[in-house]
């Protein structure tokens, strides 16, 4: 637990109970303490591994707020099962009509004379629970509160550079997008079959006005056939 001066934060070493090929969640829960509207931002060291939502926001005075840390599925497991990934969590002082929506990348410089709050959280990698009928119910991601053993080797080593993770709204984003384009291509299929279809009617149409068009081709072919036989002979 971080016990600052805007917020309170729990935990500060997210556990993750690791498997391959699955998707792992764990929870992170900020207690604003003081009377003042407290920004905040998450950011990692490695954007493209987690998804966290929301990554920004704003906690209101005495009140809670929980952020959802997400792993992507992992193909390897780390060697000796040691992550040196790490969180940067950024809070500030912000103006009581400020929306999470006006949260912008100035408001956490430190060069433009805001006082910045700043905790590292650490990843470790624990071992999953086994299948209990008791927890069957309980929400898969939910935080561990199982003690590890720390590695200070880690936690000192403070030259990454942090950038904001993912956002769960940019993936349904992309996938409203590709659904969008999907729907685009199967209307001009749509399109072309109506039109081809129409083709076909009008074609149906001028054959029961005279000989069909069909049996034309059948006949010059046979006639064709014929004469390349007789010359044959």
């Amino acid at each position: 637990m971080s016990n600052g001066e805007l917020l309170l934060i729990d935990p500060v070493e997210l556990q993750f109970p690791f498997e391959l090929k699955k998707q792992i969640s764990c929870s992170l829960q900020l207690t604003n303490k003081s009377d003042d509207h407290v920004a905040f931002k998450v950011k990692t060291t490695n954007p493209k591994k987690y998804c966290v939502r929301p990554n920004t926001g704003i906690v209101t005075p005495r009140s809670t707020c929980d952020v959802i840390v997400t792993m992507q599925a992992q193909k390897e497991a780390p060697p000796d099962m040691q992550c040196k990934d790490k969180f940067l969590l950024q809070s500030v002082v912000a103006s009581p009509v400020t929306t999470p929506k006006d949260i912008t990348p100035e408001m956490f410089s430190k060069e433009s004379g805001n006082h910045v709050e700043e905790c590292k959280l650490r990843v470790a990698y624990v071992p999953p629970q086994p299948p209990s009928p008791v927890r069957e119910g309980s929400e898969e991601g939910s935080s561990p509160r199982a003690s590890v053993s720390e590695n200070g080797a880690e936690f000192h080593n403070a030259s990454r550079t942090y950038a904001e993770p993912q956002d769960s709204s940019s993936e349904a984003k992309a996938l409203i997008l590709k659904l969008s384009e999907e729907k685009n291509s199967a209307m001009q299929q749509n399109t072309k079959l109506q039109q081809e279809l129409d083709f076909l009617k009008r074609e149906s149409s001028r054959s029961r006005g005279g000989i069909p068009f069909m049996y034309v081709i059948i006949v010059g072919l046979l006639g064709l056939f014929l004469g390349y036989f007789l010359k044959k002979t």
